[in-house]
């Protein structure tokens, strides 16, 4: 089997990859194809901004589409950033500008009030226009400052429990064992081998 995925992300790329491989499920991103247009993520929930990025690949391509949408939930934020995590200091934020904007916005808050969680929805739609949903969550809390040089977006302040680090220091591996991306993948997988 192969798919696209629907991201320029090359973080999420290479995690749905390695966790793709194993069974044997080619996957090519979007740099692969630059005359794509990408969706414009205008959704108020990550399925809405899944299922719209999935579509408009499949659209222009007519082929199969994977698209994830993800980002982090902070309780202390009434559930912000959100779907605008990767944009949440702005349309042209780093992963340093949006961490820094969440510190700052947190400055206030104790340690133990700050629970968080990653989610995320992956949208595989096919070129008949039919679309299945998978969601995976990460439970965790946002440190004072980051820790490890790993991973992407807000990996180095996000605090979890079983490895007793941030995201940023797990491998790759470990990652994939326990994120929301790889909840997901795993749900995909298995709905793929018909499990």
């Amino acid at each position: 089997m192969e798919l696209i995925v629907a991201t320029q992300n090359q973080g999420k790329l290479k995690e749905i990859r390695r966790v793709l491989a194993d069974a044997g499920i080619e996957v090519e991103g979007m740099d692969a194809f630059p005359q794509l247009v990408p969706a414009v993520e205008d959704g108020l929930t990550f399925a809405e901004n899944a299922r719209k990025k999935a579509l408009a690949i499949v659209e222009q391509t007519g082929k199969p589409c994977l698209a994830d949408d993800s980002g982090l939930e902070v309780a202390a934020l009434n559930g912000r950033p959100g779907v605008h995590s990767a944009r949440y200091a702005g349309a042209l934020a780093t992963d340093a500008d949006n961490n820094a904007l969440l510190l700052k916005e947190l400055a206030e808050i104790d340690e133990q009030q700050r629970q968080a969680a990653f989610c995320c929805v992956m949208a595989l739609c096919t070129p008949d226009g039919h679309c299945r949903l998978f969601e995976g969550r990460l439970e965790g809390r946002i440190l004072t400052e980051p820790q490890g040089d790993g991973g992407f977006g807000y990996d180095p302040l996000f605090w979890v429990e079983a490895f007793g680090c941030s995201l940023a220091e797990v491998s790759l591996e470990d990652k994939n064992s326990i994120s929301h991306r790889g909840a997901a993948l795993r749900q995909l997988l298995a709905a793929i081998e018909g499990r």
